[in-house]
């Protein structure tokens, strides 16, 4: 039998548990991508692999495995999943609320109709409002507001638009935004337009909003593989215009997609930064190979905001293009994947053109093993600041290395990844005050599942080692989680250490309960369904460098990943009470204490208060 599903903020909860980066994470655009999909499930005997990779749990090679599974004989019952060696059991669990099935014979023509669209459309209306950090806003409106509206056709017809008024502003602070997508549209793949977001190749050229730190190159979760796609936010974090895919099928083997896209949007108050890009992605079987240009126009001049000595190379002037060629190849037991990317110099003189480099290769000697190699290399003159690859630092440039990772999944009760990453700068980097400088990276996590008389649980500890310039960070997260029907309880301890060439000690540490309550089944709460979360968490992190970052339940298409950092206390409750089938309400509340006398050392007050309320309409 299947292990029971989980529910879609756990599975969130796990792909934060699994990051690296956590900050690096837009669990806003996550979060609106994994509810769209299960309120309209992917049909795997028809799924594409455009499809498959909507879901960032999913490595290549398990979206590989269910397409030729599926191409060979349709399947009958998501029990067949088990079928697939690439698929554990947790990894179906996390799979079956975005999937569907359908005969293969009811798969029919695919030319939209317009009453078709709007009579089997859904809509969603959300109206958020927010009192943000209260003590604050002092003289000043502390309240957030927002509202949203969804149109949604089988995933093929979307359509959004926002409107937002950050906490302390006005009228004039206004943020709004919009996105249409169309998938297979005649022979369009994609067509989008409003806010989107381009990702091609492996991240050099152009990258996703979405990233999931080092441990995804273990085996491929989280790495984006979408193309162009809509950008549900508007925190200017995307692109802002148009573009399109046209698809060239030549037989059942081999595609073409030729991409084209245009944004224009804000470099700062005063420049506009328009982008012009290209990509041609060619699929034969298992190989893939991937040309992307872009290029960059600015109505002025674009200069680093002071001149210091780690942006010597950083790209001045009024026009940059940038070029790059990747390239796929899935070998059966392994695949290998390489990226090379070139970047025009800077207009100041003796600037150069900047390449960069990305080769590697993950390897299943076995069922359940998987081992991944990684080599980079990124020139000090390597500027994009729309990629986001393999790379220690968020912007690329001036960095070599090397990585090693693994994955074990295969053991009865356990599993165990970890990975170990050497980098070398050549030149200074921010943070950083000599060069050259090198550090390391090294990750090692276990995990223990069982469940005995219908109880599952679970036990995971992570430790963590870096090191970079003169500091060095060490960290260690221990996590139990414990459930029974309508319940659950999740206990976290989080550490770390720094240390400096100064031989400065600092350390971090928080502990968290979180418990879940879920009175959907209980005759009382018939016939509205409702859920509560509950944490509470001390912590004691005196150091920014100390900070510890705890993802947060939050109302929906909210998230909050906060940097724990002071002396003090901090507690929620989150309430889901779903009214009625078409309206539901969510509610959170939280509180932050800190102690008088960090408080006061500080300069910051004594506690910080959060109340965010949203309602949901469907219809």
């Amino acid at each position: 039998m299947l292990i029971a599903n989980l529910s879609l903020d756990d599975i969130i909860l796990d792909i934060y548990n699994a990051a690296t980066e956590v900050e690096d994470v837009d669990f806003e655009q996550l979060q609106s991508d994994l509810y769209a999909l299960h309120e309209c499930p992917i049909d795997l005997n028809s799924a594409t692999e455009a499809d498959l990779a909507q879901l960032p749990f999913l490595t290549p090679r398990q979206i590989d495995d269910i397409l030729l599974y599926v191409y060979r004989h349709p399947l009958d019952s998501l029990y067949e999943l088990r079928l697939i060696p690439s698929l554990t059991d947790y990894e179906i669990r996390d799979l079956l609320p975005f999937v569907t099935l359908s005969a293969a014979s009811s798969v029919t023509d695919n030319k939209l109709q317009a009453k078709e669209v709007f009579r089997g459309a859904k809509h969603e209306l959300i109206l958020r409002t927010d009192a943000r950090n209260i003590e604050a806003y002092e003289g000043t409106d502390p309240v957030y507001l927002q509202t949203r509206y969804r149109f949604d056709y089988r995933r093929r017809v979307m359509f959004g638009l926002q409107l937002r008024r950050p906490a302390g502003g006005d009228a004039r602070t206004l943020q709004y935004g919009g996105w249409l997508q169309l998938n297979d549209i005649g022979p369009f793949h994609t067509i989008v337009a409003g806010n989107f977001q381009a990702s091609f190749g492996h991240g050099l050229v152009l990258a996703p909003v979405r990233h999931f730190g080092k441990i995804a190159y273990v085996n491929g979760v989280g790495l984006d593989r979408q193309g162009l796609r809509y950008y549900s936010s508007v925190d200017g974090a995307g692109l802002h215009g148009a573009g399109a895919t046209y698809r060239h099928s030549f037989n059942a083997h081999t595609r073409l997609d030729i991409s084209a896209l245009y944004s224009l949007r804000r470099a700062n108050d005063s420049t506009r930064h328009h982008l012009l890009g290209a990509n041609l992605t060619l699929r034969h079987r298992r190989l893939q190979v991937e040309l992307t240009a872009i290029e960059n126009l600015w109505s002025d001049s674009v200069h680093p905001y002071q001149n210091a000595a780690y942006n010597a190379h950083y790209f001045r002037g009024h026009r940059q293009a940038v070029l790059g060629a990747s390239a796929r190849y899935h070998y059966g037991w392994g695949d290998a994947f390489a990226e090379v990317a070139v970047t025009q110099p800077s207009e100041v003189a003796d600037a150069r053109w900047g390449y960069g480099l990305l080769a590697g290769s993950r390897f299943y000697p076995t069922d359940g093993l998987t081992l991944t190699l990684l080599a980079r290399h990124y020139s000090p003159w390597f500027d994009n600041a729309l990629g986001y690859a393999f790379s220690e630092t968020s912007r690329l440039g001036n960095e070599s290395g090397g990585y090693l990772g693994f994955l074990l999944s295969r053991l009865r009760h356990w599993q165990l990844r970890g990975y170990a990453d050497m980098f070398y700068f050549a030149g200074r980097k921010y943070g950083i005050r000599y060069a050259p400088s090198w550090g390391y990276d090294a990750l090692l996590e276990t995990t223990y599942s069982d469940s005995r008389g219908g109880l599952p649980y679970s036990l995971s500890l992570r430790a963590r080692a870096r090191r970079k310039g003169s500091l060095s960070t060490y960290s260690a997260r221990l996590q139990g989680f414990v459930g029974g029907s309508g319940w659950s309880s999740r206990t976290t301890l989080e550490a770390n250490l720094t240390s400096d060439s100064l031989a400065t000690r600092q350390y971090g540490v928080t502990v968290y309960e979180d418990l879940m309550f879920d009175f959907s089944s209980l005759p009382l709460a018939r016939p509205a369904p409702l859920s509560l979360r509950l944490r509470l968490q001390l912590f004691d992190a005196r150091q920014w460098d100390n900070r510890i970052y705890c993802y947060e339940n939050d109302v929906l298409y909210a998230f909050s990943i906060p940097a724990v950092y002071g002396v003090g206390g901090r507690a929620y409750l989150c309430l889901h009470w779903q009214v009625i089938p078409q309206l539901a309400l969510y509610l959170r509340v939280s509180e932050t204490l800190y102690t008088r006398r960090w408080a006061i050392d500080h300069d910051r007050p004594l506690s910080r208060t959060d109340i965010h309320l949203l309602l949901r309409a469907k219809f």
